[in-house]
C-alpha cells in the first residue's frame, strides 16, 4: 500500500490516499477493503475513467461524494461523516486526487468521532499542502453543525 500516493493508514478499518491506479485498486480489494469513497470531482485532473466500474468489478462498493477543491461545503463534510460513520465496522478506503480533501475531512472525523489525540493524527499531507481559508474554516466546523 505504501506505493499509493499519500497513503495513510488511519486504523485497521480506514485508509486514505491520493488517486489509486487500476492495479492499486486490485491491491486494495485483496487487502479486504469493502468500500471505496471518492471525494474528487469528475473533471479532476488525474482521475481514472469509469472508476465506479473498476471498483465494482473488484467486488467493492463505490461511493462518490464530489467535493469541488476550490469550493468545499459543510454539506460535503456532513455527507462524508454520515457515510463513514455508518460504515464504522467495514473496511473503507477513502481517496481524492492527492489526499488533500480527504485529509481535511479526516481531521474533523478524528477530532469528533475517533477522538484521536492531536499528536497521534498523521498530518504529513499538510507538509505539502497548506489549506486555504475555506478549508481551514471547514476543518474548524463546530461539532453542533455536523449533527
Amino acid at each position: 500500500m505504501n506505493e499509493i500516493n499519500n497513503y495513510i493508514k488511519i486504523n485497521n478499518n480506514i485508509a486514505t490516499s491520493g488517486q489509486p491506479t487500476r492495479e492499486q485498486f486490485r491491491s486494495i480489494a485483496e487487502a479486504g477493503y469493502e468500500y471505496v469513497i471518492n471525494l474528487s470531482v469528475a473533471h479532476s485532473e488525474g482521475r481514472i475513467e469509469k472508476e465506479d466500474e473498476i471498483v465494482s468489478d473488484l467486488e467493492m462498493n463505490y461511493i462518490h461524494i464530489p467535493v469541488e477543491f476550490k469550493e468545499p461545503t459543510t454539506k460535503n463534510l456532513i455527507d462524508f461523516i454520515e457515510i463513514l460513520s455508518s460504515l464504522s465496522h467495514k473496511k473503507v478506503w477513502v481517496h481524492c486526487i492527492m489526499n488533500y480533501r480527504v485529509s481535511a475531512f479526516m481531521y474533523v472525523y478524528h477530532k469528533y468521532y475517533l477522538r484521536t489525540p492531536f499528536e497521534k493524527i498523521d498530518l504529513k499531507v499538510f507538509d505539502e499542502w497548506a489549506p486555504d481559508e475555506k478549508w481551514q474554516a471547514l476543518m474548524k466546523t463546530p461539532y453542533e453543525e455536523l449533527q
